[in-house]
């Protein structure tokens, strides 16, 4: 389908894919990117012939591209892009925590080529996101890394899945995706009563930073606040 569809870029999360696979999207045209949330991750893709690194710091929402779940350094985002800009020389794209223009503009003076932002514009009308989502975003915006909800670490909202489920004693979870898929049906029954607490609400650490903007008056604001930002460097 990708190849079908010839998307400008393609990003990779969980590991690098198949040598097949990465030569087939640049025999296409088509950029690749991947995940890293540490220096051996990014060395690796950066082997692999892949075209950008994309740092993802531990403020990050959702899962991060961790490749091995049994080991997660934790580098915050600005300390992971100046880690990979002294031994990658592929571009490196800063991910993690950023939702103002001053933030993006901090991690283009750290190295970082490009940034990406993604909790920012969950918000926004045109995004996927449910009403429960977009209001627990600007109520209660304070987030903590869990595995009880998918198997995996992930970033979100907190809720009744760290509060009630996060407990000292808690048993194992499943591997992901069994325990995710078991939380979603979870979630769903909840639902209809009236509870959203077991959503999986992914948000990055700032997220009480966010504005309630759609995705192209967020973007000019973006760019105003980073201008700002070179100005007062000025």
């Amino acid at each position: 389908v990708v190849l079908e569809t010839r998307p400008k870029a393609v990003s990779f999360h969980f590991g690098i894919p198949h040598a097949h696979q990465i030569q087939a999207l640049k025999n296409a045209g088509i950029i690749c990117m991947v995940s890293a949330t540490h220096l051996t991750e990014a060395q690796a893709i950066e082997a692999a012939g892949i075209d950008i690194i994309i740092a993802q710091g531990i403020e990050a929402g959702g899962h991060r591209g961790i490749f091995n779940q049994s080991f997660d350094s934790g580098i915050k985002t600005a300390d992971l892009v100046q880690l990979l800009k002294q031994h990658c020389s592929a571009p490196v794209v800063a991910a993690g925590g950023i939702m103002t223009g001053q933030q993006a503009k901090a991690m283009l003076q750290l190295g970082a080529d490009a940034v990406q932002l993604g909790t920012a514009f969950v918000q926004c009308k045109t995004s996927n996101a449910n009403d429960a989502y977009r209001k627990a975003l600007f109520n209660q915006p304070l987030t903590q890394v869990t595995a009880s909800i998918s198997g995996r670490p992930a970033r979100g909202l907190i809720n009744h899945w760290h509060t009630q489920v996060d407990i000292p004693d808690r048993p194992p979870v499943p591997e992901y995706p069994y325990a995710y898929d078991l939380g979603k049906q979870l979630h769903a029954a909840a639902s209809q009563q009236g509870d959203h607490g077991f959503g999986a609400f992914w948000a990055g650490s700032n997220a009480a930073q966010i504005r309630e903007l759609e995705a192209a008056d967020l973007i000019n604001q973006l760019v105003l606040e980073m201008n700002m930002a070179e100005h007062q460097l000025h």
